[in-house]
């Protein structure tokens, strides 16, 4: 899985976070960053943070 992050779209919301705390986490504007590639274990807790994700900022690219 490779996740694709648009900042500009971000607005903070922290459902990335809250949904999958060992990939994403925010930087010091709320700004959605990216802190690994996931793993199989994780790709589950990825595309839900990817559905709730408000602004559509993450994208999941499966393969």
């Amino acid at each position: 899985m490779r996740i694709t992050i648009d900042s500009e779209r971000c607005v903070g919301a922290g459902q990335c976070v809250l949904s999958a705390p060992q990939v994403f986490d925010q930087d010091e504007d709320g700004i959605v960053t990216l802190l690994a590639t996931p793993g199989p274990d994780e790709a589950a807790k990825v595309r839900i943070a990817t559905a709730l994700c408000p602004s559509g900022a993450i994208t999941a690219h499966e393969g």
